[in-house]
This record gives structure tokens, C-alpha cells and sequence, in this order.
């Protein structure tokens, strides 16, 4: 993966130049809707007896026009905004909104500047506005205005949404949402952002706000929709590359534009869940083990660099799935992990995401499927928080291509999670993970569940010790029923219960896969050389045709993770400037440090554990696709009988 240091910032004295053309555009404009229709208010303000409809007295806020240019019937967003209760003055809010639109709109024409020097649509403006421009040139001429409009207006809409997101706690909730943004415009910048400000101004009048809290509820609503419209758009569109793998910066308002991403929701979702602390989870030991080294993990990574030294010295988790027999542990597992990581980021003051696709993604609609999935994504990897997202029961949500049985929708989230996890576009940060679970993973598409680069065997309490320590714990306190000739989770401790549990995968545990392994052995001898393992690697690729070059790149990919099979100091996480806050190259030389060396007990352990888990979901799924033939059989042979029989009478 290739790492960029390279961040442009938007000088201020350019913004600052801006600042009278945005007051313009502020203050009035005439604009024809082309998609969008007139919306009617949903509900009428009634204002308080002796009050006028229009304000008495103008705006106070600095650097703003004081006199409309605009005819009555033009766009007038800043009287409207003013307008918006039944105080004569202008409240804080209101100016403070005003000037967040101002910022705004004055950096995203900056933006939009700059991408036009940097692609050489400046010269093509130049040539068109002198009659010049040459006729092969048109169509690059237009889809570089249309790239133009697409950065304009999610750089507006993603920095007022980043400059208001404060005010959104200081008024209040609000339960009121804009309608949905439709005049998106793409002949050229301008054209799009006075289209986006006038449909923002038709949803302020259409939801009759009265109050500062229920304006800036819709105006934080319109902008997340507007980001999530033109992000959507931007995917088809040509000549973005430059913009989306670049980063820009607004020193002043510590604010980062990357790509398409948004920036104001670092804010933290509210986490509801019941988390669970290590402890509480018995066996798994493997599986437990490896997501507590992956909630530390994510708290290496670097918010300025935008980056995590795991990411590039290898052993990052970026995709993994969970499987297991239904009541063995995922979701207790699930509330373990979301839990370390929320406590992590609370301590070290970090923004962090949890969030969970559920089947109420899919959609009968086209499209929509794959437009929830995608927001998921989305969300999950912001670059400006710590992220984890699961997918849970995922054979029900992703569909199995070549299987009747399943929906578009659930075939349109497997094309987003395969491209997502491991697509050409795919970019691994580390500042978050991906879980996959499921009780029937032989359901899974083979191509997607390949896209797990770790595998958690989630497969409950195992041994007498287990299930002594998991009675004792669910029981709870109230009773005094002695614990006999036993010590308490011990066996949960969890050095000793891992290195144990990798040392059963010295051999397979499948018997197909038993089976190639001692064949192999019994031929070439110990496995203890590169050529030999390679040889075993492709004597499973023969027994089973699904074992793929990506599946090689799992297991070297669990290997480095082996090689920084240790976990981060406990005090690393409790007090943040012992690492979480130092620069980048620092963390990575300590990570350095404490990495082992590769052996081949590592190499073998992690080829059995990978092929153990494919060659097991392939039996389930040979199984399964057998007894659905038979019923497939048996149902015709009854439609046979019953249709004999009909033609006789």
C-alpha cells in the first residue's frame, strides 16, 4: 500500500477573498428550479399576536451584506434563516450558522479553484469564454465541470455540517428532517451551488421552523443527504481520482477535506449495547484473544498521518469472520470488542463508530440495497474516527450468487462487501474493522467469505473447566451452592488457554484435510522448508479447488499477525501520552519492537487453522447443496405422481 504525506492547505487569504461573493449568494440570487419542485410548507408557524411576518431590524453579523440585492421573489437564504422565529434580533445561533455558510461556501470555492489549476480546467475555461476551445475538447470541458460541481457541493455541505455540529448539541434535538435533496446541478460550480442554497431554502420555509434547534436539525439533515446524493453521483464520474486520493486542509477551522469522506461525523455514535468485559467470556479462547488485540490495534492509529504503523508492518485485522453453532458466543464476543474499544477511545478522547448492517438494509427497491450497504461502509471508515462494523448473521444479508433463493437486494450487499474488503479501490488505514458472523457460513458466497482475512472459530466452552466457569458466572450471586474441587477461570487465563489452542492446530482437525496432510508429509518428510510448505499448500488446492492465491494471502496475512502476537501495555491504553499521542514514526519504531520473528510452528498452526475453516464450510456446503437436491428430486417425483395420476382421470 502506498502511503502519502502530501497535504495542500487552502491558504486563508484565499478564503478570505471569497468571502463577497459567498455574502452575495447569501443575501440573494434569482434561480429557476430545473429538478427540484417548489415545496409547500408542511406546517404553518403561527407567531405571537403583534408580530410582523418580516424582521424589523437587519442582521448584525459581521462581514455580512446588510442590503438584498435580490428581487422579492429571488433566493434570499440569510432573511430566511433570520426569519426563522419570532425574535426580532438575530440570535447566536443564527449569526453562527450565517457565518458557517460563509466559511463554507468561501472554501468550497477554493477548493474547486484549486482542482481546476491542478487539472487544467482554468485553461479550458479560459479558451471556452474566448471562443477558442477546441471542438475534441468539449466533452473533457464538461466532465471536468461536472467533477468541479460534485467537489463544490460536498465540500459545502460536508464543512457546514463540520462547523455546525456543535451547535447541534448547544440547541437541542430535534426530531425535524429536511425532504429529500434533489436540484443537484452539474453544469459548473456556481450553477450547483446556487441550486443547493436554494433548495436549502425552500426546506427551512417547507418545515415551518420556529426555533434555533429545529433550524439546525434541517440544516445538518439537508447536508448529510446532500453529501450522501453527490457521493453516489461521484462514483460514475470521470476525473476524480485527483480530488479523492488527495487530502486538503483549513488550518483555521482545523478542518480536512478527504476525498468524499465526511468530516463532521467524527462525532461518536451513542452506543446502547450491553458490553461485556474479557472475563465474562469463557472459551473462544482463540477468538477472544484476538479481538483484544485488535481493539488496541485501532489505537495506534495516527489521526494525522491517517495511518496505522500495523497497516504498514503488517498484522493488521482488517476483515474477519466469526462462525460458530448458534448460542456459542458471537454476540457475546461482539459486545467484548465494541466495549474495549469504546472504554479505549472515551480514555484517549477519540471519536468511535460502532456500527451493525442489519437485514433491514435490504430493499426491494433497486439500488437501495447496495446504497445502505455502501453508507455502512461509508460510516465505518471515515478516516476521522475509530470504526468497527459487523455484519452479523451475514448468510442472511448477503445473497449467494448462483443461488435462486437469493433477492437482489442481498446480491447487490455482496457486491458491495466484496468490492469494499478487498476491491481496487479498497484502502486500508487501520482505524477500523470489519466483522463478518454467521451461524452457517457455508451459506456465504466463497468469494466474500475468502474476503475475511482472519478467522475467529467461535465455537463456546469446550472443555469441564468451561463449562464449570460459564454455570458459575451466568448464576450469578444470589445463592451460597459451593464451588467444589475447582478453581475458578483459571482456565480462562488467557495466555496459557491461547498457546494451547494454537498448538491443537499443529495437525488439522478435518479429516479430508487430515487426510492431504499426511499424505504429504508421509512423501517430502517434515514440513520444516519454504518449498515443502508450498508443496502441502498445493496438494490442498487440489483437494479442494476453492483454495485460491487469496487464501494464501489470508494465511500470510494471520502469519504477521502471529509475529505481533503480543498485546499492547495495558498502560499504553490507560494513559495516552505513553503512546497513543506521540507521532507517528514513534509508535511505529515501539511497535517494531516488540514484533517476533516468524517460525515455522507459526506458518504450519496458521495453514491448518485457515484450510480447517474452508475445508469445514465446504462440507456443510456440499452437504447442504446434497439435500437440497434430494428434496429437489423427491419434489418432482411427487409432481410426476401427481400429474399421472391426473391425466388417467
Amino acid at each position: 500500500m502506498t502511503v502519502s504525506n502530501d497535504l495542500m492547505e487552502l491558504k486563508e487569504e484565499k478564503i478570505l477573498e471569497k468571502y463577497k461573493l459567498a455574502e452575495a449568494m447569501l443575501d440573494g440570487f434569482d434561480h429557476t428550479p430545473r429538478i427540484a419542485a417548489k415545496r409547500e410548507p408542511d406546517r404553518v408557524t403561527e407567531r405571537s399576536p403583534g408580530l410582523g411576518t418580516r424582521r424589523r431590524f437587519r442582521s448584525t453579523t459581521p462581514g455580512l451584506v446588510t442590503r438584498s440585492t435580490a428581487r422579492p421573489d429571488g433566493v434570499q437564504l440569510s432573511a430566511r434563516i433570520l426569519e426563522s422565529d419570532d425574535d426580532s434580533l438575530t440570535t447566536p445561533l443564527q449569526a453562527n450558522l450565517l457565518r458557517a455558510l460563509r466559511r463554507a461556501l468561501s472554501v468550497a470555492q477554493v477548493t474547486s479553484d484549486q482542482f481546476a489549476e491542478q487539472t487544467g480546467l482554468s485553461d479550458l475555461k479560459r479558451s471556452n469564454l474566448a471562443g477558442t476551445l477546441d471542438a475534441s475538447k468539449k466533452k473533457t470541458f464538461q466532465d471536468l465541470l461536472s467533477a468541479s460541481a460534485l467537489i463544490s457541493l460536498h465540500v459545502f455541505a460536508n464543512m457546514t455540517d463540520f462547523l455546525i455540529s456543535g451547535l447541534a448539541a448547544e440547541a437541542g434535538e430535534t426530531e425535524i428532517q429536511s425532504g429529500e435533496v434533489e436540484e443537484v446541478l452539474l453544469d459548473n460550480d456556481q450553477l450547483a451551488l446556487h441550486g443547493t442554497l436554494w433548495e436549502l431554502d425552500q426546506e427551512i420555509a417547507a418545515a415551518g421552523v420556529s426555533s434555533d434547534h429545529e433550524l439546525i436539525g434541517v440544516v445538518i439533515s439537508f447536508c448529510e443527504q446532500l453529501m450522501e446524493k453527490v457521493t453516489l453521483r461521484a462514483e460514475g464520474a470521470a476525473h476524480l481520482r485527483q480530488f479523492s486520493e488527495a487530502r486538503y486542509r483549513v488550518e483555521a477551522d482545523n478542518f480536512d477535506i478527504t476525498g468524499f469522506t465526511p468530516a463532521a461525523r467524527a462525532r461518536s455514535s451513542s452506543l446502547t449495547m450491553a458490553f461485556k468485559k474479557p472475563e465474562e467470556v469463557v472459551g473462544n479462547h482463540i477468538a477472544k484473544y484476538q479481538a483484544m488485540k485488535l481493539s488496541k490495534m485501532l489505537m495506534a492509529y495516527d489521526f494525522e498521518r491517517k495511518l496505522n504503523p500495523f497497516a504498514e508492518l503488517g498484522g493488521f485485522i482488517f476483515t474477519f469472520m466469526g462462525d460458530g453453532k448458534p448460542g456459542t458466543g458471537k454476540t457475546t464476543l461482539i459486545q467484548m470488542m465494541a466495549g474495549l474499544i469504546n472504554d479505549y477511545c472515551g480514555n484517549a478522547g477519540y471519536a468511535f463508530r460502532y456500527q451493525n448492517l442489519s437485514t433491514d438494509s435490504i430493499d426491494s427497491y433497486q439500488g437501495k440495497s447496495a446504497q445502505n450497504a455502501k453508507a455502512f461502509i461509508r460510516n465505518v471508515t471515515d478516516p476521522n474516527v475509530i470504526g468497527f462494523g459487523t455484519v452479523d448473521d451475514i448468510d442472511q444479508l448477503a445473497g449467494k450468487r448462483g443461488d435462486r433463493q437469493s433477492s437482489a437486494g442481498q446480491l447487490e450487499i455482496t457486491a458491495v462487501l466484496m468490492e469494499s474488503f478487498a476491491g481496487a479501490n479498497t484502502v486500508v488505514r487501520g482505524n477500523c474493522t470489519f466483522g463478518m458472523f454467521s451461524n452457517y457460513p457455508e451459506n456465504v458466497d466463497d468469494a466474500l467469505r475468502q474476503r475475511a482475512g482472519a478467522r475467529f472459530l467461535v465455537d463456546g466452552p469446550q472443555s469441564r473447566e468451561d463449562y464449570i466457569d460459564i454455570l458459575h458466572l451466568l448464576m450469578g450471586k444470589n445463592h451460597s451452592i459451593p464451588v467444589g474441587d475447582h478453581q475458578l477461570f483459571e482456565a480462562q487465563e488467557i495466555r496459557k488457554a491461547v498457546a494451547a489452542s494454537y498448538d491443537l492446530h499443529a495437525r488439522p482437525k478435518e479429516d479430508a484435510l487430515l487426510n492431504v496432510f499426511d499424505k504429504v508429509q508421509g512423501q517430502i518428510g517434515e514440513m520444516d522448508t519454504i518449498a515443502k510448505l508450498g508443496t502441502y499448500l498445493k496438494a490442498i488446492q487440489e483437494a479442494d479447488e476453492r483454495f485460491t492465491g487469496r487464501a494464501i494471502k489470508n494465511i500470510t496475512d494471520a502469519i504477521k499477525v502471529r509475529a505481533m502476537d503480543f498485546e499492547l501495555p495495558d498502560d499504553w491504553m490507560d494513559d495516552p501520552e505513553l503512546f497513543l499521542f506521540k507521532d507517528y514514526e514513534t509508535k511505529k519504531a515501539m511497535i517494531a519492537d516488540l514484533a517476533k520473528p516468524i517460525t515455522i510452528e507459526m506458518v504450519i498452526q496458521e495453514i491448518n487453522r485457515y484450510a480447517d475453516s474452508e475445508f469445514r464450510y465446504a462440507d456443510k456446503s456440499d452437504e447442504v447443496a446434497i439435500e437440497n437436491a434430494v428434496r429437489e428430486m423427491q419434489r418432482m417425483e411427487e409432481a410426476k405422481r401427481r400429474y399421472l395420476k391426473a391425466t388417467r382421470t
